[in-house]
């Protein structure tokens, strides 16, 4: 008869699914062999044969159909069949076959060329990258510049070369698994014994564990390194792009490459130009007179006052273009253009005379001058 699941899990008969769920869960964590590698070796055998027999009761009690065959016959395959094999019908039970198969092949890979479990835990894995916000000002994004940011990083301790162990030596085949970096568990089923092989989780599959630990990483192989990293930001960037340097992430596990430090720039708000795109746009204040008769005046622009032609009668919401004084295009030696909104001032606090002179003119003009006034009374006719 097989073992009491609900002792070992310590739960009632009647537990619910998630009640199994969370006592499995806690003692999986207080057992796991992970938390044992630097402990006698008594103690370290006594936990994972626990923690063995903690995720066998799981497996049976968080099933429903093993759980009810382990309530009814005391074994989760059901009754014991003897070698002349099984039998259905009357008195007979089911058979779930996807649970079968999952236990056989959960241990490998199938196909030729395939990875044992081992093979992929030494695998070369890529190092994490590292993301970072860098805030540069308006003209900084209109002309490029550069900029150090600092980051703290994983690299391969140098004096053992990430083997965690003193002198890059201090090692012994793990007695867990005998050096193999895998283990194998025996499961029985209505079919017989099937094995299975996974990763050893004393040595993580390497097949040998640390005996005297590096003094310069604490045994870890890696260590945490503050660096500065120059960062060219080229003319044109905005808000939300970012900047990619390879090589210079977390290094990376087994030998694999360095991940990447990601630069995303945000860049202030200025005061006058507004962005879209390689395009700027602002608007420009002109005087009653300079636009019925007209000016030539001097605008601001990211890389100096330009001259801009007010034509004669412009009226107040007129875009005038200056073609590649906008900003940088990336990759790219060309500009986009920068937009002046003209906007007709009407001066305030006019005095006595300056009302009648603006009254006297007003009164002046015929209407063949006042085309948009017309268009509009013919409109509402």
């Amino acid at each position: 008869m097989a073992k009491n699941y609900y002792e070992i899990l310590g739960v009632e008969k009647s537990a619910t699914s998630d009640q199994i769920k969370s006592a499995y869960r806690q003692l999986a964590k207080k057992y796991h062999p992970d938390l044992y590698t630097t402990k006698p070796e008594a103690e370290k055998k006594a936990a994972e044969e626990k923690f063995k027999e903690i995720n066998h009761a799981y497996e049976v009690l968080s099933d429903e159909q093993k759980r009810a065959a382990y309530d009814t016959y005391g074994d989760e395959n059901g009754p014991q069949m003897g070698a002349g094999g099984f039998s259905g019908g009357a008195g007979g039970f089911d058979i779930n076959m996807d649970d079968i198969f999952s236990s056989i092949f959960s241990g490998f890979t199938g196909g030729s060329g395939g990875f044992s479990s081992s093979q992929r835990a030494n695998a070369p894995q890529r190092g994490r990258d590292i993301l970072v916000g860098l805030t540069i000002s308006f003209e900084d994004a209109v002309r490029g510049t550069q900029r150090v940011v600092n980051v703290k990083r994983t690299e391969e301790c140098s004096v053992c070369h990430g083997t965690g162990a003193k002198d890059g030596k201090s090692f012994k085949v793990c007695p867990h698994c005998g050096g193999r970096g895998q283990v194998t568990s025996v499961q029985r089923t209505p079919f017989g014994q099937i094995s299975t092989t996974n990763v050893c989780p004393n040595c993580k599959g390497k097949g040998k564990v640390v005996t005297e630990p590096c003094s310069a990483c604490s045994g870890q192989g890696r260590v945490v390194k503050a660096r500065e990293i120059k960062v060219n930001i080229p003319a044109g960037i905005d808000s939300g792009q970012r900047i990619t340097y390879r090589g210079e992430g977390h290094d990376g596990v087994n030998g694999g490459e360095a991940g990447s430090l990601v630069v995303e720039i945000s860049v202030k708000p200025h005061k006058l130009f507004v962005r879209r795109g390689f395009d700027l746009f602002y608007d420009y204040p002109i005087s009653l007179y300079d636009a019925a008769v007209g000016a030539t005046v001097n605008v601001p622009t990211p890389y100096g006052d330009k001259e801009l032609k007010i034509p004669e009668c412009t009226q107040s919401g007129t875009q005038l273009k200056l073609k590649g004084c906008g900003i940088k295009k990336l990759r790219s030696d060309s500009k986009g253009d920068l937009y002046v909104n003209v906007i007709v001032e009407v001066p305030k606090s006019l005095s006595k005379e300056q009302k009648e002179q603006l009254l006297k003119l007003t009164r002046s003009i015929e209407a063949k001058q006042r085309p948009l006034m017309r268009a509009f009374e013919d409109k509402a006719k």
